[in-house]
């Protein structure tokens, strides 16, 4: 290619979580090939600082007024036209109108569509599947998960060229570090006791509520340390909690961390509580950093995780998520031995190098989807 192309890419929000994360991991691998023209809905531009310096990437603002959505399209519209980008790149329900600003394809559509927030953990809306389908039928959509694939077919009825299965991937080679000792101290991250700890976005839909809960269960029955690594709107309600509990003793809360890798050998096990999931790259990183999981049977889970892990999925139940919890603490040995099969179907399956040639094809504009699943 002689001349670099321009994506144009729209988030509800660009503070660092699961999109914004993979997105940093795509710009930062592409270097230069790029040119990166990002949206904020919300004007919230955390995720920057995890792109490398040097990136051609810049925050464009678009105003944003709710509740009028025949207002934003038209104004998205125009901005399409005056940024002219060689392919637009939408995330999630939050960025639909700008799907429905380029209804007729003015430039070519790339939609990638992770998951849900807490409103349809439970169901679908239905003025939400009529618009997806609407919007979403002569684009190409890319689901992380085959659960989430399923769905858009069966229940939104976008046809099968418009769907492709592209599973995420994370940098094995990263998550294969040592445990931080000095992050350890830092923290006060136990050495002496097991640890669980869970990684992520501090949101609704994580429901870290529900792991305090069975996190209080497991004190019940043996000694332990809760760690959780994140920001987000629900950090001091959070610590409120688990105050509420007494359990600020037992409890760190990290805040954000740009090294989750060496944090992670850190935690005896890995725990996710959430409401609604789809391919959780905190799953993955976990596995990659051979760590042993428990968490609710959500999304892909199930598929992604090693054989040997699958029995210690559970319910949507804080007492069934702390039994869980509690048979790999029992067993260190077979917790350990979980733990490298984990790090083998990382390395496998979802490291990062297939991943970025998927995406180098379709950030390059072919939009022909050659996936097999339907």
């Amino acid at each position: 290619m002689t001349e670099r192309r321009t994506l144009l890419h729209v988030f509800s929000t660009f503070n660092a979580g699961g999109p914004q994360i993979r997105f940093a991991q795509l710009a930062n691998h592409f270097g230069s090939r790029y040119r990166h023209l990002i949206v904020a809905m919300d004007g919230a531009t955390g995720a920057m600082e995890r792109l490398k310096s040097g990136l051609d990437a810049a925050i464009v603002p678009v105003a944003l007024h709710k509740g009028k959505t025949w207002h934003n399209v038209r104004s998205f519209r125009r901005a399409l036209k005056d940024l002219r980008p060689d392919l637009l790149v939408t995330s999630n329900w939050g960025s639909i109108e700008w799907g429905m600003a380029n209804i007729d394809h003015l430039v070519p559509h790339l939609h990638m569509e992770d998951g849900f927030g807490p409103e349809e953990a439970d169901r679908q809306l239905p003025r939400r599947v009529w618009t997806r389908r609407l919007v979403l039928s002569r684009s190409l959509v890319v689901f992380p998960g085959l659960a989430l694939m399923a769905l858009a077919r069966n229940g939104w009825k976008l046809p099968a060229r418009a769907c492709l299965y592209l599973p995420n991937g994370v940098d094995c080679a990263r998550f294969g570090a040592p445990p931080g000792e000095e992050l350890a101290a830092q923290y006060g991250i136990a050495r002496d006791k097991p640890v669980i700890g869970t990684v992520g976005v501090l949101r609704a839909e994580k429901n870290l509520f529900r792991l305090l809960e069975a996190f209080a269960f497991v004190l019940q029955t043996r000694p332990a340390q809760l760690v959780i690594v994140g920001g987000g709107p629900l950090l001091e309600g959070l610590k409120e909690a688990a105050a509420a509990r007494g359990l600020s003793a037992d409890v760190v809360f990290t805040g954000a961390s740009p090294v989750p890798e060496r944090l992670l050998p850190l935690f005896s096990v890995f725990a996710l509580s959430s409401d609604t999931e789809q391919m959780p790259l905190s799953i993955l990183e976990a596995m990659a950093a051979s760590r042993p999981i428990a968490s609710t049977d959500v999304g892909d889970v199930r598929d992604m995780l090693a054989e040997e892990n699958r029995p210690f999925l559970a319910p949507r139940d804080a007492t069934c998520l702390s039994q869980s919890l509690l048979a790999l603490l029992a067993d260190p040995k077979k917790a350990e031995e979980i733990g490298r099969a984990n790090r083998a179907r990382a390395v496998s399956v979802y490291d990062q190098s297939r991943m970025f040639a998927a995406y180098r094809r379709l950030f390059d504009g072919d939009l022909t989807n050659t996936s097999k699943q339907s």
